[in-house]
């Protein structure tokens, strides 16, 4: 062991009445309309979640609050089953939610948690489900410090001896909560770098830190394998406005899909994943994956292309909220 620094179908109708499915647009007009139809484009059939959770009605934040989760939601709401996608990477998330363990020759990375709630059941009793030791749990990489990605951190650390990687201003945000986290907060661990890569055996893992969802997020460069073939994923570490709407906040979030974008295209990823299964469209994608025939492309592989979109759609719809909040010219 090493450590080198060591929802869709309404959506989808909108989007086609709206732009059809053409390329995305070049020299976008800076106005709101221009940014929202360069983002419509951009999403064409494949990230309507996205489009829809962010441009479509995208809630204005004033502050963050600090405050207890409330009772566990019913089990049917987010309950799945676990599933494998890759030769080397399973999906041990929720309906909701997801998180990723990738296997590597001496052990498990997990990228994200889910909730406290419910972290035993998907996670731990997802890997036992797929054949896989929780025990072999080696790091585990916390996109951002919110309570659906970070919540199943402390049962890893504690049971497991797992390392936790996450960014350092959402170590010191869990630090400072007072009401976030009734049941224990995981101990401060690694502390993610920029271009920082997670090595465990044969498989390394390539932080990316693009602040803007929190201040501390982190998204990844990492490879898998498709029947013995290697391929790129960029998974996307923050998505949702829930942070204050604010200009500098925007242009925060702006610079890092756009850092993203830059990451993943020199990364030749074809993959694009993402911690919510509204955005990447996981579940179904998990589903189509059991029709797959040989020789068809794996559900999950869209292209360098499409890769590049996603961050298009993110940033487009950021730049039309952004001006949402720039006074009106006299």
């Amino acid at each position: 062991m090493k450590n080198h620094g060591t929802r869709a179908g309404i959506a989808l109708a909108i989007v086609f009445c709206l732009n059809g499915a053409g390329a995305f647009a070049q020299n976008t007009p800076d106005t709101v309309d221009g940014h929202l139809t360069a983002a419509k484009t951009a999403a064409a059939f494949d990230f309507t979640g996205t489009l829809a959770r962010l441009c479509v009605a995208p809630p204005m934040v004033t502050g963050i609050r600090d405050v207890a989760p409330g009772p566990a939601p019913a089990r049917d709401t987010w309950f799945i089953e676990p599933a494998k996608v890759f030769d080397n990477l399973y999906f041990v998330g929720s309906k909701i939610h997801s998180a990723w363990a990738l296997t590597t020759s001496e052990g498990i990375i997990l990228i994200d948690t889910l909730y406290t709630y419910n972290s035993e059941e998907e996670i731990v009793g997802g890997l036992k489900k797929l054949g896989l030791n929780p025990a072999m749990v080696k790091y585990v990489i916390i996109s951002h410090a919110h309570g659906d990605h970070v919540g199943g951190a402390k049962l890893m650390q504690d049971r497991f001896g797992s390392h936790i990687v996450m960014g350092a201003p959402d170590w010191d945000s869990i630090e400072k909560s007072a009401n976030g986290y009734p049941q224990g907060k995981p101990k401060r661990d690694i502390v993610a770098d920029d271009g920082q890569k997670i090595t465990l055996g044969d498989t390394a893992v390539t932080i990316v830190t693009t602040p803007g969802h929190t201040p501390g997020t982190l998204s990844v460069l990492f490879t898998v394998k498709d029947n013995g073939k290697p391929v790129n994923v960029a998974y996307s570490g923050g998505t949702a406005f829930n942070f204050p709407s604010t200009v500098p906040n925007f242009d925060t979030y702006i610079k890092s899909q756009s850092k993203m974008a830059q990451a993943a295209a020199a990364a030749n990823a074809t993959i694009l994943m993402s911690n919510h299964t509204e955005f990447d469209s996981a579940i179904p994608k998990i589903k189509m994956l059991a029709l797959r025939k040989r020789g068809e492309p794996h559900t999950f592989d869209v292209g360098k292309q499409a890769v590049a979109r996603y961050f298009t759609v993110t940033g487009e719809c950021a730049q039309a909220a952004r001006l949402k909040l720039m006074p009106a010219p006299k």
